[in-house]
């Protein structure tokens, strides 16, 4: 079963997610702030993560970092109100798969774990 972290200080974000998710067949692990986002990265491997900028702990890019360092191949999602091109570009300079504005529409974020579910599976075959 494919893992997912969703990564935010808005509890009520991570728990709309982890319904979604958990509704289509995933297994979803919630954290609302950076070192409990890299304890549960580190022990569930998460293949597709969800990750806030704005964070207690520690920043998302922080987390995004060591979070490369970990698993270079996990999909990893930067879902933020900061849509400035500096936040953007320092995500995709740290390795960020997609950059998603919030407020966000959860079947837009569906299509996105799709997507990158079949990404992982084409590069296992």
């Amino acid at each position: 079963m494919i893992k997912i972290l969703v990564v935010d200080d808005e509890p009520g974000i991570c728990d709309i997610l982890k319904k979604n998710f958990s509704s289509i067949g995933f297994r979803v692990f919630t954290a609302t702030s950076g070192p409990e986002a890299l304890e549960l990265a580190e022990k569930e491997r998460p293949k597709v993560i969800f990750l806030d900028i704005r964070l207690l702990g520690m920043s998302g890019f922080e987390v995004l970092q060591k979070i490369r360092q970990l698993d270079g191949r996990a999909k990893v999602n930067i879902v933020t109100v900061l849509a400035d091109e500096e936040t953007k570009s320092k995500a995709r300079e740290l390795g960020a798969d997609e950059f998603i504005t919030k407020p966000f529409i959860s079947e837009d974020l569906e299509g996105v774990v799709i997507r990158q579910v079949n990404q992982l599976l084409k590069q296992t075959e």
